[in-house]
């Protein structure tokens, strides 16, 4: 399958690791993985804040139209592209059919929806709790995919994150315009991190991570965080 990878803003910039580990990861499974350089934002910020987003659709269709998949290893970007893309093509049929048409997935859906796959070859010998961000929860309704995902990896312990389905309180602006709020629920989520026992807390969503590990660093928990995609390449 001839795959493109959408890095998204937020990997390009501070985590492009999660990225390498796509791609690594696709081509160890046999798939050819495309690194589109043209490639911008989705235009989800703009979105999220009020601004219109338009402008942003097509450029994204003219870089990755033509694959067979699209993979985003960003649950909250990925729902960008599926879900408000054809609310903002509504008014141009043209535009609309060249949305519909696109196969946009978040890596766990690529993996066990489309390749087929749970069993990725992966080794990674350490306990882990997994964080189902907001996106991936309540938009993409990914489910249970990533929990199939993880307890494949070889020497991987993977014990329940208590309370999983509260938000962490990033909410990209949202942390910004109610700084007291957030860190009251980053704190409620570092402390049920901490109840696991878990070494690594892992998300599809390295915005979540950030905001969640930047808390678990200030406070030196010694509790890592990693990108699904970068667990599901460790071999």
């Amino acid at each position: 399958m001839r795959i493109a990878l959408f890095v998204t803003c937020v990997n390009d910039t501070l985590f492009p690791d999660t990225g390498k580990a796509v791609v690594r990861l696709l081509r160890r499974l046999g798939h050819t993985v495309d690194f589109p350089l043209q490639q911008t934002c989705c235009g989800q910020m703009h979105h999220n804040t009020g601004y219109d987003a338009l402008p942003m659709v097509e450029p994204f269709l003219d870089t990755f139209e033509g694959y067979d998949a699209v993979v985003v290893p960003s649950a909250s970007c990925a729902a960008m592209v599926r879900e408000a893309y054809p609310r903002l093509a509504a008014g141009d049929p043209a535009l609309a059919a060249r949305v519909a048409a696109l196969r946009v997935h978040e890596l766990s859906e690529l993996l066990v929806d489309v390749l087929g796959v749970t069993d990725v070859g992966a080794y990674f010998p350490h306990t882990v709790t997994y964080h189902p961000t907001c996106h991936s929860l309540r938009g993409l309704r990914v489910g249970s995919r990533p929990y199939a995902l993880l307890s494949a990896v070889r020497g991987l312990k993977l014990v329940d994150l208590p309370a999983a389905d509260e938000c962490c309180g990033f909410g990209g602006t949202f942390a910004v315009k109610n700084p007291a709020v957030s860190a009251a629920m980053c704190a409620d989520k570092v402390g049920h991190v901490l109840n696991t026992g878990a070494e690594v807390l892992v998300a599809a969503d390295n915005s979540c991570l950030m905001h969640i590990g930047g808390s678990l660093t200030r406070q030196r928990t010694g509790v890592r965080v990693l990108h699904l995609a970068e667990i599901l390449a460790a071999t």
